[in-house]
């Protein structure tokens, strides 16, 4: 087991493993591998040369990109100059985009080479950037991020950073409207990353043989948050920069991936590849999966093909991720009332089950899940209100699911609270999908509800409401939806009705709206 002396920031992880195993491969990235001394100096570079461009610790950088070995170079840099990096969901409409840069106040914009001529055309509303570095190739008067950082000397940046500073600031979709940047401190990833355990799980403990698979996107916090911990504790990380099921059975055979963590979508796209049961996993030691939970069934599928330990994390970008584990004693190949749970409390987690007004509820009863620990995020930036609202002065975090806690401490989650949708791992908020839905002039009123898919965990369904004499048609409003918002928010489907159910303030009903599609099934979110 590799062993490093505790950390009050992420970044000590790699000056520490640059000392201990210089030589060692912290990343592979299409063939191109760095070493474990290449990172450190290269992050060094990375600092002095945003330095260098004038910023101030406290600043914001942005990234619109997919996954590469250069996303994790550039955080750590940032994040040695005291500096708050800030990837950007490049799924969603530019309109979107622009908003979060705005808000974040980005001096600076890394950019991967797909999304050039977008943030070309982006660029004369994207009112605080001044510099834009493209990631690979020099693209017009924009420098090459390589040649850039080389310009730069290595030495360590002397900037004090302690586990309050912010590292990283990830938007969540907008209940109302807008996303919200929670923001995530050294000290957040830090607990993240397992220094809250007296001795570290079996999964979490790592040796200089682990390879992990990184190959979800880097705007979540399952991309990044994943490919944190890998480079924290010394593995080697292997990076996609797309999730495609074909490259990941390759990464399988191929490099000898110990740990990866999928969404269950992502899951069902790997197992049920035609290649899928012709792979040696013999060196896949554990399968993290979380964001949606996974369907028994599909859950004893990947259990037989991929014959690892399975570990189920539930949690948001919030709580910086993961604030239980349902451990691999508990996945059973027959199936268990346990494995449709969300597991227990993590090392230096306390849960608890609230009611409306925050009173803690007994084991059984149904009420709002909340957590309290040191993995919290500060806040949402510039958003005190949503804050406070989200977080109690006495630091319980409120994350809008409905659960209960059995007599043994396992959480199950039963609903939404807050009526989020989660579709292949990916949070949809109805009001948005309202909003868009609710321009079309054939639209008189809309709901948007979330219903049971074997594939995504659930879809997007819009409930309309014609206006009179109008003949739009389901695809016409998807169409407009997909105009107005990322594609992957759009409805997948719409059901015409006279008139929405509502309570006697207004209310639209969605549970009632739901039941239909939802009846029969134990669990009515996923």
């Amino acid at each position: 087991m590799l062993k490093t002396t505790p950390k009050k920031t992420v970044i000590d992880a790699i000056s520490q493993h640059a000392l201990a195993q210089p030589d060692a491969t912290a990343m592979l990235f299409e063939g191109r591998t760095t070493s474990y001394g290449e990172l450190d100096r290269n992050t060094n570079k990375v600092a002095n040369a945003l330095l260098a461009l004038g910023l101030k610790p406290g600043d914001h950088i942005a990234f619109i990109g997919k996954n590469s070995d250069s996303y994790f170079e550039m955080m750590f840099g940032a994040m040695k100059a005291g500096m708050i990096v800030t990837p950007v969901n490049w799924r969603l409409a530019p309109p979107e985009m622009v908003y979060i840069v705005n808000n974040a106040e980005a001096p600076v914009l890394f950019v991967g080479p797909e999304f050039s001529t977008v943030v070309r055309d982006l660029l004369p509303k994207l009112t605080t950037v001044k510099h834009v570095i493209a990631m690979e190739k020099a693209d017009g008067d924009w420098p090459a991020y390589a040649a850039w950082r080389d310009a730069q000397p290595a030495t360590a940046p002397s900037v004090p950073i302690d586990g309050n500073v912010v590292a990283i600031q990830l938007y969540t979709s907008g209940t109302t409207g807008h996303p919200k940047g929670a923001m995530l401190s050294h000290g957040n990833l830090v607990n993240l990353a397992g220094e809250a355990y007296d001795k570290l799980p079996e999964w979490n403990q790592w040796t200089t043989d682990d390879a992990s698979l990184v190959a979800m996107p880097v705007f979540h916090i399952a991309g990044t948050g994943w490919g944190l911990l890998g480079l924290y504790h010394g593995a080697k990380n292997v990076i996609l920069r797309d999730f495609d099921p074909n490259a990941v059975l390759d990464m399988f055979q191929t490099q000898g991936i110990s740990k990866a963590i999928l969404v269950p979508a992502a899951m069902q796209f790997v197992v049920r590849h035609p290649r899928a049961r012709q792979i040696d996993y013999s060196r896949l030691k554990y399968m993290i999966y979380g964001a949606s939970p996974c369907p028994l069934d599909l859950l004893k599928e990947c259990m037989e093909v991929f014959g690892c330990g399975f570990v189920q994390m539930y949690g948001m970008t919030e709580t910086t991720g993961a604030i239980t584990i349902l451990d691999p004693e508990d996945h059973v190949p027959e199936g268990s009332k346990r494995m449709r749970s969300a597991g227990k409390a993590m090392a230096g987690v306390e849960m608890a089950i609230l009611d409306a007004d925050g009173n803690k509820l007994p084991p059984g009863e149904t009420g709002e899940i909340a957590s309290r620990s040191a993995s919290n995020m500060v806040g949402y930036w510039k958003m005190p209100e949503a804050t406070r609202a989200t977080i109690s002065d006495d630091n319980w975090l409120r994350t809008g699911d409905a659960g209960y806690i059995d007599q043994d401490g396992y959480i199950y989650v039963q609903d939404r609270i807050k009526d989020m949708i989660i579709s292949g791992g990916e949070n949809i908020y109805p009001a948005e999908v309202e909003n868009a839905v609710f321009g079309h002039p054939g639209v008189a009123d809309v709901a948007v509800i979330g219903v049971p898919d074997d594939k995504w965990g659930e879809t997007v369904k819009a409930i309309v409401v014609r206006r009179p004499d109008a003949q739009v048609t389901p695809d016409e409003i998807i169409a407009w939806a997909r105009q107005q918002i990322a594609s992957y928010k759009a409805p997948r489907s719409v059901e015409f009705i006279d008139a929405l159910p509502r309570n006697p303030s207004g209310k639209i009903l969605r549970r009632e709206l739901r039941e239909p599609y939802w009846k029969g099934r134990e669990r009515r979110v996923n």
